[in-house]
């Protein structure tokens, strides 16, 4: 059986790039979207729900999830699904807070999603069909050890538990949804806000999904290789390779296939990409190069912004790329995305919620309260030396080796010398990340407002707008009452 990929792979990897590519090249060359910086950016606000939905599901379970899920499920088992407990309980907080805020100042994704589900499903069915069940692959894991939601310890060095997934994931799909550009824009490119609200609802089980199928694909692996570990037995070089080894090692000789999980990989990857580009492009162009031409006093056309913009999404391609050949040394791939998510989005969701929900904050206190929190998250989370991740026992039994891989290889002595801050679970990240500059931005607002009176002129001209509906509806209230 070869192991290789064959002409029809091949063809099928190309179609998916085309077909990506050919979506945006249409609408280029066809006289229709994409003339002006709110059709290439928002989409001119007439993206449909479903569409939206789906888009920001694939954006948020990239190929990290794809990949990273499925191995942590298969090295550490089931307890990492609890997360998707946090995340129902943030989209009523990003639906009803955070997201009008954003609509008030104010595609691809639907084909990539599709056939990142089909790479799910592929690995499960064949699985399935090769030990003769789902409750067979149930079964399997449970012996292996793989089922596991018994860890509700309140230590925060415990890598997950309840509380940690619960209020971790709380925090990290807040500031995913809530305040991250990529997200945002997304959303934007609905029309009105009820819609926008029910894509942001309407994504939710369909994560939830996705995010199980996913996990239910690592006990699927398992099941396969619970005799002989591939990376004890030196087939591949990390357990982030597991699901690309299972699909060639098994699934070669039906041609066609390899090259329909590769193009899931690709299309889960290019959803993420494109997505990035095109917010970073927004942020530079709106914070960077308009505003040096206003300086200039030069006039900058609709023409010129859609060129840029179009110009500076390659340029942020072509650093994605140079990322992409550092991403091999990050390690664990999923702990890796979610310390960055919580290292970067703590504290930028500490900053937009200062801004959005206390009125007395202003720009010395929101500056100050992200310098802090984003140092505190950089030095934790990135701070060295960190505690070796503990891992279920895997055989070799079934291998034509005789090494077997330890649970844990440090001690528990090892570990209690590491500092303490270094070895906090990087579920908190994000949580710390956002106290932190919440705290330093509310302390240092107070400081200011009690040596100064500015606070009480300012009030006066607040824009209600810029904040979230209840504390809104407070100030447009008060500023009614004092014109009478």
């Amino acid at each position: 059986m070869s192991e290789t990929l064959v002409w029809i792979d091949y063809v099928i990897i190309t179609c998916t790039l085309l077909i990506s590519s050919g979506i945006g090249l249409y609408y280029r060359f066809s006289g229709g979207r994409q003339k002006t910086t709110e059709e290439f950016f928002v989409a001119n606000r007439d993206m449909g729900v479903t569409t939206i939905a789906i888009g920001l599901m694939v954006s948020l379970l990239s190929a990290v999830s794809l990949l990273g899920v499925s191995s942590e499920i298969y090295m550490h088992g089931t307890h990492y699904v609890v997360i998707v407990l946090g995340y129902a309980l943030a989209t009523p907080v990003i639906a009803y807070f955070y997201l009008p805020v954003f609509f008030n100042l104010g595609d691809t994704s639907a084909f990539q999603g599709i056939l990142m589900i089909a790479s799910v499903v592929i690995v499960i069915v064949t699985a399935v069909l090769d030990v003769g069940g789902i409750n067979k692959i149930w079964d399997i894991a449970v012996e292996g050890k793989r089922i596991d939601f018994n860890s509700t310890s309140f230590d925060p060095t415990v890598r997950h538990t309840w509380w940690n997934l619960i209020i971790g994931g709380f925090f990290i799909y807040l500031s995913l949804y809530g305040v991250n550009q990529i997200q945002v824009q997304r959303v934007l490119t609905i029309r009105n806000l009820k819609r926008a609200k029910a894509a942001v609802w309407l994504s939710l089980p369909i994560t939830v999904i996705l995010v199980c199928g996913i996990s239910f694909s690592g006990l699927a692996l398992y099941s396969k290789y619970r005799n002989c570990d591939p990376r004890t037995a030196g087939a591949i070089a990390s357990n982030d390779q597991l699901m690309p080894h299972y699909i060639m090692e098994n699934l070669s000789k039906y041609p066609g296939i390899p090259g329909l999980f590769i193009a899931g990989i690709f299309s889960a990857g290019l959803s993420t990409v494109s997505a990035v580009q095109n917010s970073a492009a927004a942020i530079i162009l709106e914070d960077y190069v308009k505003p040096v031409f206003q300086a200039r006093q030069k006039t900058f056309t609709e023409d010129q912004s859609a060129y840029t913009s179009k110009f500076l999404a390659f340029l942020m391609g072509l650093v994605c790329l140079a990322v992409a050949l550092l991403a091999q040394q990050l390690g664990n791939l999923l702990q890796a995305a979610l310390t960055i998510f919580g290292v970067v989005g703590g504290p930028l969701l500490g900053v937009y919620t200062l801004g959005m929900f206390i009125e007395s904050a202003d720009e010395i206190s929101a500056i100050l309260g992200l310098i802090a929190s984003f140092s505190l998250s950089l030095w934790i989370g990135f701070g060295e030396p960190k505690p070796e991740i503990p891992k279920l026992p895997v055989d070799v039994s079934g291998c034509n080796v005789t090494m077997t891989d330890s649970t844990n290889n440090r001690g528990s002595a090892t570990d209690d010398d590491i500092f303490y801050l270094y070895r906090i679970s990087y579920m908190w990240y994000c949580a710390l990340g956002f106290v932190c500059c919440l705290l330093i931005g509310l302390l240092t607002s107070l400081i200011i407002n009690l040596l100064s009176e500015r606070i009480n002129n300012e009030r006066k001209t607040l824009n209600p707008d810029l904040f979230t509906p209840l504390i809104a509806a407070r100030i447009r209230k008060r500023q009614e009452m004092r014109r009478y």
